[in-house]
């Protein structure tokens, strides 16, 4: 696979405009917490069409397949042993990141068979962690929080699975100075399409990436930091960044290039416990609940609970 280059990458064009989610969709007495199946550790969240949710296992690489107006769900795609982290879905397919494998994987949204698994990470190792998904017209973006790189792969225009060819690395320069712990986490287009955004976790900075070059700028925030900042989604211009150890969200007005940004409101809920990714449906936002600091066992219990911005 191509080693980090000095290469830059292609022109991120704007995001694609998601199907809407209408709100007759979500009846109003759809729950507000979902319960997954015993054992089954979240990360990874994904929505659409409509209010069907997908997630995926931490630990063991399974898809879960939850109707979130009812909360009753199953398994799409049974265990591998080969962890799931981000999710980003697509028309028919989902796009997922691996984990500590170091590849990048598309499953067929309908029948959860594994359509491709791109290695990204030449030699995988304990460290490796490709932990985030972003999706635009023309490419799929990953973070690697152990890194000091982002990961492009091309979408070939025709609809066409991506391959090997298409990956390509990124290095990360500028204000993104890597240190022990999670780096790169969280990615999300900047409002007017032209940049992306990455939380360093362990700084708790939010970074304004040029795709171009990989050079890094934070983003000014007055002084507010986002301490474990996890999963980014960005609504207009608010940003709602998903704060693990905080137990809550941070909501950030920023400007048109991201080049500024006001945290506004942390939203909180006595039924966080350590949120990861954000996903929105309706008036709701969805969170994985990923009970880090719980043992992993076949009797642990995981939820994902859904807040109302709004209100």
């Amino acid at each position: 696979m191509p080693e980090p280059s000095e290469m830059p990458a292609e022109p991120l064009p704007a995001p694609p405009a998601s199907p809407p989610t209408r709100l007759a969709d979500l009846p109003a007495n759809a729950p507000d917490l979902v319960k997954l199946p015993n054992g089954f550790a979240p990360e990874g969240l994904a929505i659409g069409p409509g209010p069907t949710g997908y997630l995926g296992d931490r630990a063991n690489g399974a898809i879960y397949r939850v109707d979130l107006a009812t909360g009753r769900g199953m398994v799409l795609s049974p265990p591998t042993g080969r962890g799931v982290q981000g999710l980003k879905l697509n028309r028919d397919r989902l796009y997922a990141a691996g984990a500590d494998t170091g590849d990048a994987r598309v499953y067929d949204l309908g029948t959860g068979r594994l359509l491709v698994s791109l290695p990204l990470v030449k030699q995988p190792n304990k460290d490796t962690m490709v932990n985030d998904v972003l999706l635009t017209e023309d490419a799929w973006w990953l973070t690697e929080s152990h890194g000091n790189v982002l990961y492009r792969v091309g979408l070939p225009p025709d609809g066409a699975l991506p391959t090997q060819r298409d990956v390509r690395a990124v290095p990360l320069t500028g204000d993104f100075h890597p240190r022990p712990g999670t780096n790169a986490n969280g990615i999300a287009p900047t409002p007017d399409g032209k940049g992306l955004l990455v939380m360093q976790s362990n700084t708790g900075r939010l970074l304004r990436v040029d795709p171009d070059t990989g050079r890094a700028t934070g983003v000014d925030l007055g002084g507010a930091t986002l301490p474990d900042g996890d999963g980014l989604l960005l609504e207009g211009q608010t940003l709602y960044v998903a704060l693990n150890d905080g137990n809550a969200v941070a909501a950030i007005q920023l400007d048109a290039t991201a080049g500024k940004g006001r945290l506004t409101r942390r939203i909180t809920d006595p039924r966080f416990d350590k949120p990861t990714t954000l996903a929105a449906v309706g008036d709701r936002i969805y969170l994985p609940q990923a009970r880090f600091d719980a043992p992993t066992t076949p009797a642990t219990a995981y939820t994902v609970i859904a807040v109302r911005p709004a209100k």
